[in-house]
């Protein structure tokens, strides 16, 4: 039976959910289950044994659909193995070092007692909803910032941590 992972996501402009599905993909391909899907879309965690959430950062906060699932489905999250990431920075610093989370999303980690979060770069092209996004854009700022190498290589670390095996292949303590 393999270990069933939800990927869920909030976004605006679907950057976000190519990074979920980015996730799931690797996850699968570890021998796991994983599906992503848009947060507000997810009724129950009950078919699932782990939860990744996943978060489009706009003026220092968390995607608000991000926020919503964290709190709809906090007592479900308690019970499970949860990781989180934040998409957002449009430039190259979260491939560069590791960005913490914003403070929403620490305090979220502290009271779920989340097994970690991870920071990747965002992606704003032309076309995407939103005043500031078009603002953004006019400024010359917007691009691809999203680094699939290291997106592949997070989701691999987790789908090693979910079956127990420590990078590099040795038992990790259970």
């Amino acid at each position: 039976m393999s270990t069933r992972v939800l990927v869920a996501y909030g976004t605006t402009n679907g950057s976000t959910a190519t990074i979920a599905e980015t996730v799931a993909d690797a996850l699968n391909e570890a021998g796991l289950t994983a599906e992503a899907l848009p947060a507000p879309s997810v009724p129950s965690l009950a078919p699932y044994d782990a939860v990744v959430v996943g978060g489009a950062l706009y003026a220092g906060r968390w995607h608000k659909d991000a926020r919503r699932f964290l709190r709809r489905h906090r007592h479900a999250l308690a019970e499970r193995p949860l990781w989180l990431f934040s998409s957002g920075p449009l430039d190259p610093s979260a491939s560069e070092r590791d960005i913490p989370p914003v403070p929403g999303v620490r305090k979220a980690m502290v009271r779920l007692d989340a097994n970690g979060h991870v920071t990747f770069g965002g992606c704003l092209e032309e076309g995407a909803k939103g005043w500031v996004a078009g603002m953004i854009l006019r400024s010359g700022k917007g691009g691809d910032f999203r680094d699939f190498p290291a997106i592949r290589e997070w989701a691999a670390g987790r789908a090693a941590e979910l079956a127990g095996v420590a990078p590099g292949g040795s038992r990790a303590a259970r």
